[in-house]
């Protein structure tokens, strides 16, 4: 199954959300969904699942969403953390979203299990953390086993343990065949988990190819050597069209991904070398420097 969004628009009075974004979404991978705060990720995520009124269209197997029998086996979403009633236990709230499914109160055990609240089923979910909320929100995406899965920002309020067993968990149920597409802004934890990154700002399609090739077209990937001739090896390299700039107390900063070329040049001048390192940008870095001028609310300097 492939979930094609073609065309999604929305504007709320003379604000655009979400600017005529298209994007398709494979099974088997992990997606990524980034973009600045305020830059419409989860109002596209809303239209896709037509809990919002706007333009453009999603397909899910070729067809809307509202043409398929049973919504919940071909999308489970997760889009806010306090989306229950408190007063029903966690038990019954997921026996009541299974109904559309016919899910079977096995599963809802299960899946209880699976996410770690098995201790908690007969709780209030007014009572539970952040943290909690996330795990009985996750538990009502997957319970009717879905061939895709949405996820806004699932992470808040996780500690690092339940973190990472997100991270392993979305990524088994990638490796299943199934799509996921999860944003987050902890994008230390997105470079580990996303093989694939859709990236908006203002609405507007930034990006949408591997999170490796996004990375790889950011300028802080580059060279960082080290040696007591500095200043002559840079204009060695200079001389043949590599770009360098001072980097530290002896290093240069080399905009080129050729550590040979630099060592070749270096021995060509007899100039010693006592570092010859690549560096790669972060996701966290690259997404940044795509992003920078695109931010609607910046941090401010302070007031004078």
């Amino acid at each position: 199954m492939a979930v094609e969004a073609r065309g999604l628009t929305k504007s709320f009075g003379d604000k655009r959300a979400v600017n005529n974004l298209s994007f398709t979404l494979e099974p088997g991978v992990v997606t990524g969904f980034l973009g600045p705060n305020g830059s419409g990720k989860s109002t596209t995520m809303r239209l896709m699942l037509g809990l919002d009124h706007g333009e453009g269209t999603t397909t899910w197997d070729g067809k809307r969403l509202a043409a398929h029998k049973h919504a919940t086996q071909v999308v489970g979403a997760h889009l806010d953390a306090r989306f229950f009633n408190p007063n029903r236990t966690a038990r019954a709230h997921l026996r009541m979203l299974g109904a559309e499914s016919n899910v079977s109160n096995a599963r809802v055990d299960e899946v209880l299990d699976m996410v770690g609240l098995a201790a908690e089923a007969k709780k209030r979910p007014k009572t539970f953390s952040l943290g909690m909320g996330q795990r009985l929100g996750l538990a009502g995406a997957i319970l009717a086993k879905p061939k895709a899965l949405l996820l806004d920002e699932p992470a808040n309020g996780l500690d690092p343990q339940s973190i990472q067993w997100l991270r392993d968990f979305l990524k088994f149920y990638a490796s299943d065949g199934n799509i996921v597409f999860v944003s987050s802004h902890l994008l230390t934890e997105m470079q580990q988990m996303a093989e694939h990154v859709v990236v908006i700002s203002r609405g507007s399609l930034i990006a949408d190819e591997s999170a490796k090739s996004f990375i790889n077209r950011s300028t802080r990937n580059d060279v960082l050597v080290r040696s007591p001739r500095r200043t002559e090896l840079s204009k060695a390299l200079q001389a043949v069209g590599i770009q360098a700039k001072p980097d530290g107390d002896d290093g240069l900063a080399v905009a080129a991904q050729d550590t040979a070329a630099i060592g070749d040049v270096a021995f060509a001048n007899n100039i010693a070398l006592h570092e010859l390192t690549r560096r790669s940008a972060s996701l966290e870095e690259a997404f940044l420097e795509m992003t920078a001028n695109q931010q609607d609310y910046a941090t401010g300097g302070g007031t004078k």
